[in-house]
């Protein structure tokens, strides 16, 4: 086995990743079950918005050209000849010297060409009989809220490999969109690996610790909108794993494993990858933390090798896999936002490769502000509770001063990006 390892830059490991070009079939689901869901066709309108012209405003309909002449000491006098609420239509043409009593958001009747606000008109009965007086001229078209002003029939509102937020949601639910056509959920199976671990509820022992890398990554995939899925504690034992990790490759699109992917005696992932036939697209990238971060890809399916220290496990995930699963889902924006920032505090450690920082964003006087969100260590697990961004610092420097400008991967917004955006 090879265990010779040459680190490479991050953002080639991420274009190996996104190189490896797969993609699932999609699926129709309803409306009441398709939230955070992606987009596998194009929305278009299926009427027009609005579907007729309406009124924005209670007030009365009327005929523009009934108000010539119309001012403050000729007042033009109206008969209400019908009432029409929102849902409801005229029950016939309106006539010169007719007015029609309409609320917010009801079709405006035949005949009628705008709308006079409530509060200018006076009303009063004859003869037992609504009228109303109006002392100004009205425009054609004044109030009124035309037909396919908003959109058209046939426009294309929401493209495919679009996030279905509360949003698209709405407008799915406008346009008569039941049932949905979406990408479906990659399968990711999940294994820790390390006779150390503990499961959550066993006390602490001499020598072990509690797997709390299994049920971190298991909520990052599901933050992700893959499905997760799973399988256990694997034992420092060459034969079980592997037949283990056989066992799941038939039943998942992606598989990640933590620990046991660096070099000692007891790190049998690559000895794994080698007896599956596996090509390694990585074993050793230039960052920090997490530079054991192994990448293989055995037939059309990629095995994610996360480090076994919960910081490392952490950065290694959001920034190889979760992309990947985005682009399984068809995203057309797999990852995540990258952003300028002013570093909020010195960070004086000497930085040989490019290194994320687990930290938290503040808007300090119209600035983006990241912090360091605890201790910088691989295998600190009590900063991430308080993550919401990676602070880059690139490799190369001696250390940072409060107020330099730095990037931070926003690894809690779902907007995205199209590409993988760091400099240098």
């Amino acid at each position: 086995m090879n265990l010779h390892r040459k680190p490479i830059p991050v953002s080639e490991a991420v274009e190996r990743v996104m190189n490896c070009s797969t993609s699932l079939k999609s699926e129709k689901i309803n409306l009441n079950k398709c939230d955070q869901r992606i987009l596998a066709e194009d929305i278009v309108a299926t009427h027009a918005i609005p579907p007729f012209d309406k009124s924005p405003y209670d007030g009365f309909a009327i005929k523009a050209e009934d108000t010539i002449n119309a001012g403050k000491d000729r007042p033009k006098t109206f008969k209400v000849v019908d009432e029409i609420g929102a849902g409801h239509r005229a029950s016939r043409v309106l006539q010169t010297g007719e007015a029609v009593r309409i609320m917010t958001g009801a079709e405006i009747p035949e005949g009628a060409n705008c709308v006079a606000m409530f509060e200018i008109c006076q009303t009063f009965e004859k003869d037992g009989a609504p009228y109303i007086t109006i002392k100004r001229r009205m425009e054609s078209g004044q109030n009124i809220i035309i037909e396919a002003s908003e959109t058209r029939q046939g426009t294309l509102l929401v493209e495919k490999g679009t996030l279905i937020n509360p949003g698209v949601k709405a407008l799915l639910a406008t346009f008569g969109y039941d049932k949905i056509e979406v990408n479906k959920k990659p399968v990711v199976g999940v294994f820790a690996t390390g006779t150390e671990l503990l499961d959550v509820d066993q006390p602490l022992e001499p020598g072990k610790i509690r797997n709390s890398n299994a049920y971190m990554v298991l909520s990052q995939i599901n933050r992700s909108g893959a499905e997760a899925r799973y399988y256990g504690k694997l034992a420092d034992e060459f034969d079980p794993c592997f037949n283990a990790i056989t066992a799941a490759l038939e039943e998942v699109d992606v598989l990640i494993t933590t620990g046991g992917v660096s070099v000692g005696d007891y790190d049998l992932m690559p000895a794994i990858y080698e007896k599956l036939g596996a090509e390694v697209l990585f074993n050793k990238i230039a960052m920090r933390p997490g530079s054991v971060t192994t990448v293989a890809k055995a037939g059309d399916r990629l095995l994610f090798g996360l480090s076994g220290n919960p910081s490392a496990c952490y950065v290694g995930f959001e920034l190889y896999t979760y992309p990947y699963l985005q682009k399984l889902m068809q995203n057309q924006t797999p990852y995540h936002p990258v952003v300028t920032a002013a570093l909020g505090e010195d960070f004086g450690k000497p930085n040989p490769f490019t290194r994320f920082i687990r930290g938290y964003v503040s808007y300090e006087k119209g600035k983006v502000v990241v912090y360091p969100a605890g201790m910088d260590k691989s295998a600190v697990v009590t900063s991430l509770a308080h993550t919401n961004v990676f602070i880059v610092l690139k490799g190369g420097t001696r250390g940072y001063k409060k107020g330099e400008e730095v990037q931070a991967v926003l690894i809690e917004d779902q907007k995205g990006n199209e590409a993988f955006q760091l400099n240098g």
